[in-house]
């Protein structure tokens, strides 16, 4: 009889991720195991029969799903899968309590993350990771750009929050010296990325939006600590050319551009180059990057990946780890702004919670 999967992973309805992740490798999953479905942020605690496989997201918050099954007796097989970088530390740091508890640690990354594992704060964790490449379905991401606008009049876009880890500052920057070029960006944020043409938030299963975003010609991101964006492979399958930071996780692809961090003059100088490029070699770049989807970048070769995790017998260990980085890591991953340790957000609970002893007349 088969294990049973438990699959910790946001699993709904929508083509973008988090929700493609769980929804993709769940289904393929099906095929073989019976699979049961777990939000990452539930506070359930899963008790398996012998054999069964955790398998998913840990939370940063303690009391999770994950994080509290994980230690469960019984467990077959216990697999961590999330995105990873080390970019910024306060986003994985959490993980260094859970790893120790992992058969193998799949890291949702590009590879210029990867590459670079060793020379991080968590090279001990090298042993644990296995390399997983995002992956898209091309029928949600139909192509929508057939021919490149005119030399000098090629537009980019840039699809997404404006978040810090994004650098949105540095994008603007980028725009502002471009004078004459437009930017434009679909998505939303409580502060505008200012040189950007502002189209908010839209659904790109509209026939409207779609050919809003095909009189674009290059998407571009320029991350300072990204693991590796959907939107660069939802780009590429619409048939605009990428254009991002390595930090942003892609580098070394033919038909993804990079672009440097925090040199303006040399980032202003490939998207002029690509202004002037024949319309010819864009097309050869653009048909590179619907071949890399149809054999890399896809979900039945992410869920194989995932499937031989979980087959598999490897569960090496983790490398020595200094009590003063141990202790460092744990201060990072309590300081995060996503962690319900942080100071900033025990205070906002407390006085959410507080309630005076009597009415300010008394």
């Amino acid at each position: 009889m088969s294990p049973t999967i438990y699959l910790v992973y946001p699993h709904g309805k929508r083509v973008s991720c988090p929700d493609a992740i769980g929804r993709n490798v769940g289904k393929r999953l099906e095929r073989d195991y019976p699979v049961r479905y777990y939000d990452y942020a539930s506070p359930e605690v899963i008790r398996p029969a012998k054999g069964d496989v955790l398998l998913g997201h840990p939370h940063s918050a303690p009391c999770t799903v994950f994080r509290r099954s994980m230690k469960q007796p019984g467990w077959g097989r216990v697999i961590a899968m999330s995105p990873y970088h080390h970019g910024d530390l306060s986003q994985v740091a959490f993980l260094d309590s859970c790893l120790p508890h992992c058969d193998l640690y799949l890291a949702i990354t590009g590879n210029y993350w990867f590459d670079s594992i060793e020379r991080s704060l968590f090279a001990h964790w090298r042993p644990k990771m296995v390399h997983l490449d995002l992956a898209v379905d091309r029928d949600d991401f139909p192509p929508v750009k057939k021919d490149f606008n005119d030399r000098g009049k090629r537009k980019f876009v840039y699809i997404g929050s404006a978040i810090r880890t994004k650098n949105p500052g540095y994008l603007s920057q980028i725009a502002r010296q471009m004078n004459g070029t437009e930017f434009g960006w679909f998505g939303s944020g409580r502060t505008g990325i200012r040189g950007l043409r502002e189209y908010g938030f839209r659904d790109f299963a509209e026939r409207e939006t779609r050919d809003l975003l095909a009189g674009h010609d290059f998407a571009i991101t320029v991350g300072r600590a990204d693991a590796n964006p959907a939107t660069i492979l939802e780009s590429m399958a619409w048939g605009l050319i990428p254009v991002c930071t390595p930090q942003s996780g892609y580098e070394g692809y033919p038909g993804i551009v990079n672009v440097p961090l925090d040199d303006l003059d040399g980032a202003v100088r490939i998207l002029e180059e690509l202004q002037n490029k024949p319309e010819a070699e864009l097309k050869a770049m653009q048909e590179a990057n619907w071949r890399l989807l149809a054999e890399h970048f896809n979900w039945d070769r992410f869920s194989g990946q995932v499937k031989e995790a979980i087959e598999g017998a490897s569960s090496p260990a983790l490398l020595p780890e200094t009590r003063a980085r141990k202790l460092f890591l744990q201060g990072r991953a309590w300081t995060a702004p996503s962690s319900p340790l942080n100071p900033v957000n025990l205070l906002r609970k407390a006085k959410r919670s507080w309630k005076p002893r009597c009415s300010p007349g008394s």
